[in-house]
């Protein structure tokens, strides 16, 4: 069976009848889960498993944003709490090698969290580099201000994730960090010129373009297009993304849902797919808006499957890993700077 080149959020923590109708009868190539989907462990584990079997493929990927920090959908008691990336770019700027190293450490300690409940995929890292002034919607989520930096650390999270058999979805592609606006609630604009974007913002994505998926970011980029933000602009995604940047994994959107896009859900699914992305992400879980997503989106077909079969096919074994010592060599790590 071909996958519908999108990815669905569900309404709570089981799947109501017309949910599982429409997972069966849409096949979405993958499931995310949020706060709203979480109560324990064997529930979690049930309700992806469920989904799995709803789309007949025992790999069918099931997304979820666990970052550490403010961004964590698992969390006590039964899940433990990671720090945010600013941490690591402070252990860094104490000794580059502590901070790589404690970002190793936090997200090869998520992907053992993840993958106990079937969870293989993470919206993780960002690669964000943020400026004075902009919406704290970033915020301390970001690694630093640096491109190099913030690249490195992204790299040193991404090593954790695949070492525990999780696959990293990098984000916001081209860069959120200058947006002035939260993309939840409005359509950012930022008016930075295109040889500062190409110096920071897009120096920082650059080093990371092998990494199998990333998410693109809600934002207008005047300089580059002034009538669409990056998710729905063709001009971003082939010139700068697919082309400056020079990713060539699967590309998917950041929430259909969010209020940064204009139009219907059927209008911005369109919008997304005619623009280039291989997928469409819708989160909220409303049936009603999921319908309207299905409805817009072709199957996987061409480069878009070629794509979505590499991004699957990189994910590997867990390697043996002692969490209770990691865990506590990531404490210690963390203790030297403190909260951030």
């Amino acid at each position: 069976m071909t996958s519908r080149a999108f990815i669905t959020g569900v309404s709570g923590p089981e799947l109501t009848a017309e949910e599982r109708e429409f997972i069966r009868g849409e096949l979405p190539w993958g499931l995310i889960l949020f706060k709203r989907n979480i109560e324990a462990p064997d529930q979690v584990s049930a309700l992806v498993n469920e989904f799995r079997r709803l789309v007949d493929e025992a790999d069918a990927p099931v997304l979820i944003d666990q970052e550490g920090g403010r961004v964590a959908r698992l969390g006590p008691p039964h899940w433990s709490v990671y720090p945010p990336g600013a941490t690591f770019g402070a252990l860094y700027d104490l000794d580059p090698a502590l901070g790589l190293k404690a970002a190793r450490l936090s997200s090869r300690l998520i992907a053992a969290d993840l993958i106990d409940l079937g969870i293989t995929v993470d919206c993780l890292p960002l690669a964000d580099v943020p400026v004075a002034g902009a919406d704290a919607v970033i915020g301390n989520r970001a690694y630093g201000t640096e491109p190099a930096k913030v690249a490195a650390i992204a790299r040193a999270v991404t090593e954790g994730l695949d070492q525990g058999g999780v696959l990293p979805v990098l984000k916001h592609i081209p860069g959120h960090g200058r947006a002035t606006a939260d993309s939840h609630f409005r359509l950012p604009t930022v008016d930075t010129a295109r040889d500062e974007l190409e110096r920071t913002d897009f120096a920082a994505f650059q080093p990371l373009a092998d990494l199998p998926m990333a998410m693109t970011a809600h934002v207008v980029f005047s300089a580059l297009d002034p009538a669409q933000p990056a998710t729905t602009s063709a001009t971003i995604i082939h010139q700068v993304i697919r082309g400056e940047i020079g990713f060539q994994g699967l590309l998917m959107s950041d929430d259909v849902s969010m209020n940064a896009l204009a139009g219907s859900i059927a209008v911005r699914t369109r919008a997304i797919v005619n623009a280039g992305c291989d997928m469409v992400l819708h989160c909220n879980g409303k049936l009603d808006e999921m319908r309207d997503v299905a409805r817009e989106t072709p199957e996987l077909a061409d480069g878009a499957l070629e794509r979505a079969r590499r991004a699957l096919a990189a994910r590997r074994q867990p390697e043996p890993f002692d969490r209770q010592a990691g865990r506590a060599e990531l404490e210690a790590l963390v203790d030297r700077v403190g909260t951030v």
